[in-house]
């Protein structure tokens, strides 16, 4: 990373340390903040280049990219390489993730949990366990619904409402709606 300046080189490398934490591995991560920081498009090779990996590897972590969304192809007129950008909205990167995550993990995961719940259940312990997964399947269900109710909203409205934090549930508390438990959680 000896071309990038100090800053995009902090940013770079915090990237790529937080993507172990998140499901990618530190080359992707790296990758992705390098292009997402870079005022142009960048080509496998300036990618390369200014991270010092293989070529190789850059080519599987752009596919790796490109199959979560969060980079796009792009061709300049007059030169034959591939280019790569990403988004710059930092509210559609956080709804492709979360639009990907859901694929990847949610949905796999409600999916079995909808199958169990189908089982009759041959032993006392398999009901218990049973029960439980249900618990499970109506939270992320629930969590799932309130997810596409919030996708549809404007982003000003999601913004307003994320910054109201708390005061959403003074106002509930406010009107009777919510039930509040000591220690936090209602």
């Amino acid at each position: 990373m000896n071309t990038l300046s100090p800053l995009v080189r902090s940013f770079v490398g915090h990237f790529g340390e937080m993507g172990s934490r998140w499901g990618i591995n530190r080359t992707v991560g790296q990758m992705y903040a390098l292009i997402f920081v870079s005022p142009t498009p960048l080509h496998a090779e300036q990618i390369a280049e200014a991270l010092e990996y293989s070529r190789g590897n850059v080519s599987m972590g752009l596919k790796e990219l490109q199959s979560w969304r969060l980079v796009t192809l792009r061709h300049i007129p007059g030169d034959r390489r591939e280019y790569f950008e990403a988004p710059q909205d930092a509210w559609e990167i956080f709804q492709t993730l979360a639009e990907e995550r859901r694929r990847r993990e949610i949905e796999p995961t409600l999916s079995m949990l909808r199958n169990a719940l189908l089982e009759t259940p041959s032993t006392e312990a398999d009901r218990i366990a049973q029960e439980r997964m249900r618990g499970m399947h109506d939270l992320i269900e629930l969590m799932t619904s309130w997810f596409d109710d919030v996708q549809r909203l404007d982003r000003q409205t999601l913004s307003q409402l994320m910054k109201m934090g708390s005061k959403v549930q003074r106002l509930l508390e406010f009107t009777g709606k919510v039930r509040v438990v000591a220690g936090g959680k209602g």
